[in-house]
């Protein structure tokens, strides 16, 4: 009997854009960095925003932090994917690494607002994954926001108002969760993202592997 090979079978895929979104304090932030710590083979769009940098962030890893007329030139000239106006400050999806990354196979998690997600959904509606992440209760949602400590009462104001606005589109996503308990979420997200990595019409290279698979002759006991 041959041996069995220990080497896994690779298939050729391309990759696909994880799109979390929520409203301000439902979780899909913590949701998405649990992901990155744990899932090697996901990598973050890095969005460019003209809102100011929060203490606890990392310009370059969290976002990159850019003037408003350096955005406005970037959406003028196409280099931005999606762009949305949220809370009175400009984000956006830099186009070039993400279309590099969907070629190569590798797959790309977006924490954007609903307004960029339409425009991915849009562009590139194949390559999309997309879950909206609902709080169990809106006094939870309130709750969140102050435990943050990061925005001043104004801001938390704000961001509750917009939040039933934002909880409208939640049937234009293809999963929603209810991030009641964190690791329940989370492990919601992972199973959706391991069954979409081997869905049929993402994987190329299922062609080749199922032709070779037909050509080969097995080697008949004596």
């Amino acid at each position: 009997m041959s041996p069995v090979s220990s080497v896994p079978t690779k298939i050729a895929r391309r990759g696909l854009m994880l799109v979390l979104s929520s409203p301000s304090g439902a979780g899909k932030s913590t949701i998405a960095s649990n992901l990155l710590r744990d899932d090697h083979s996901l990598e973050i769009s890095v969005s460019v925003t003209t809102r100011a940098k929060r203490p606890s962030e990392i310009a370059g890893k969290h976002y990159h932090f850019i003037s408003i007329p350096q955005f406005e030139r970037m959406r003028d000239n196409g280099e931005l994917l999606e762009w949305a106006e949220v809370h009175g400050n400009y984000y956006g999806t830099p186009r070039e690494p993400v279309e590099k990354a969907m070629a190569e196979g590798r797959d790309m998690l977006f924490d954007i607002d609903w307004q960029g997600a339409l425009q991915l959904q849009e562009k590139m509606k194949a390559d999309i994954v997309s879950i909206f992440v609902l709080p169990p209760s809106m006094t939870e949602l309130q709750s969140r926001l102050h435990r943050r400590a990061e925005d001043t009462e104004e801001v938390i104001r704000t961001r509750l108002a917009n939040s039933r606005a934002e909880i409208e589109h939640w049937r234009e996503y293809d999963y929603v969760i209810v991030n009641d308990d964190l690791d329940e979420a989370f492990g919601h997200v992972n199973c959706i993202v391991n069954a979409e990595r081997v869905r049929r019409d993402r994987r190329h290279g299922l062609f080749d592997f199922v032709r070779e698979l037909l050509e080969e002759e097995p080697v008949l006991p004596r």
